[in-house]
């Protein structure tokens, strides 16, 4: 993969940990589970999203922006990130903020929340589910052009092409990591929300010929759904590395039973995951994401779909930053 003909920005001093979860695989007493910590990337606690904005502000920095313009639900790790990314070069940041959830933006919230003011966001725009984002978008760009500033729209959760290549690039460290301890993974289980991470480590691992199973766990949307999301953003990710060979038919997996009653709404599943992660292995998981990627990786786990001998990878996205928002579910 060509990763190195596009521009990238570095927030990472090198790859994320590989390190095995040696007290939950005995819990669990089925394969031996081993973590990702892309929890530990760069900028203000760390995530998926930052692998993503590697790519996505380079190229803001190219076409000369000195803001960075986004959206995200009210406890966005996006936004969060996005806002440090700006903070990290000298940009200004707008954020569009839907609430997904009715009533659920407290402006004087914890989380996600309190960090965008500190991390200097210049405009918390909070609208209502359903709204037209990118028009919302394409206002504060208009706004910045009146003023003699520049814009970049930088889309959910950073999940374009583009942004997809943080996660190709994740496929190539990932590989190396596995290869260096020896090791031959059977599956990777991840997150899947705005597709981009879900979709980036499909076509990596793809162009680097791993044949290594992606199960993604949905956070929000249904199996059929996310799929085509994913299969859209990876094929066109495939497209943007020139790889040639199109993905298999079968390449992108989804699994919707973990998602509960909505987008960020607690699961008992999800509790049970992030308890016992913290409890057997020191490492928070978030309720919104990595709660229920767990949450999946544990039930298949039960159900015999991953079995003892095998060895599972799981791609921590982070998170944890919002965890204080949600201590009435937990407390």
């Amino acid at each position: 993969m060509r990763l190195f003909d596009f521009p990238r920005r570095r927030y990472t001093a090198g790859p994320t940990p590989l390190e095995p979860a040696h007290r939950l695989s005995e819990h669990l007493g089925g394969p031996t589970i081993w973590l990702k910590r892309d929890d530990l990337l760069g900028l203000a606690g760390g995530g998926n999203k930052t692998r993503k904005l590697e790519f996505l502000v380079a190229d803001a920095l190219a076409q000369g922006a000195d803001t960075l313009v986004t959206v995200g639900a009210v406890q966005s790790n996006h936004c969060r990130l996005t806002a440090a990314a700006a903070a990290h070069e000298g940009l200004k940041c707008r954020l569009v903020l839907e609430q997904r959830v009715p009533g659920s933006f407290d402006p004087k919230g914890g989380g996600n929340n309190l960090l965008f003011h500190l991390l200097g966001v210049e405009s918390l725009d909070v609208v209502e589910a359903g709204v037209d984002l990118a028009a919302r978008m394409q206002g504060h760009l208009d706004t910045l052009a009146s003023q003699g500033r520049k814009g970049y729209a930088l889309p959910g959760g950073g999940s374009n092409a583009l942004g997809a290549l943080g996660y190709a690039a994740c496929a190539q460290e990932l590989i190396h990591q596995a290869f260096a301890l020896g090791l031959k993974p059977d599956a990777i289980v991840a997150a899947s929300g705005s597709a981009g991470t879900h979709a980036g480590l499909v076509a990596g691992l793809h162009g680097l010929g791993a044949g290594i199973p992606v199960q993604g766990i949905s956070v929000r949307r249904p199996s059929l759904e996310q799929e085509g999301n994913v299969r859209r953003l990876a094929d066109d990710t495939v497209t943007l590395l020139n790889l040639g060979t199109p993905l298999s038919k079968d390449a992108v997996r989804v699994d919707d039973r973990f998602v509960g009653p909505g987008y960020s709404l607690p699961t008992p599943e999800m509790v049970e995951a992030v308890r016992l992660t913290a409890a057997l292995e020191g490492v928070l998981l978030d309720p919104v994401y990595t709660g229920k990627a767990m949450a999946g990786l544990i039930g298949l786990i039960r159900e015999g779909h991953f079995e003892k001998g095998q060895t599972v990878i799981f791609l921590h996205t982070g998170g944890a930053p919002s965890l204080s928002a949600f201590k009435d579910v937990f407390l």
